[in-house]
């Protein structure tokens, strides 16, 4: 875990972020908390996280998301060098589980 990121603020967010039980909530409280282009943003960086994960090519992951290489590039290197944490989230949705 990033010692950067840990703090208090983030800690509540992340259990404001727990409490929401639907995908309609979820629109609800992130628009209010992000900017449009943020909340594209970290769409568009879950995107090239399951398409690096099917295999595409940069270049296919490029066409369909419109990602640069830049961030495609920094996906692939949280995929493989960060944390899990795509990895534990593909998993629990494939799995329909949330352990």
């Amino acid at each position: 875990m990033n010692k950067k990121i840990k703090m208090e603020a983030v800690d509540h967010l992340f259990q404001a972020i727990l409490t929401l039980r639907t995908p309609e909530e979820c629109y609800r409280f992130f628009e209010d908390v992000c900017t449009v282009n943020e909340l594209l943003s970290l769409s568009q960086r879950y995107e090239v996280a399951k398409m690096l994960r099917e295999k595409k090519t940069y270049l296919e992951i490029a066409d369909k998301t419109g990602a640069s290489t830049a961030t495609i590039s920094r996906v692939n290197r949280s995929l493989n060098y960060g944390n899990d944490g795509y990895d534990m989230v593909f998993t629990r949705l494939h799995n329909g589980s949330s352990d």
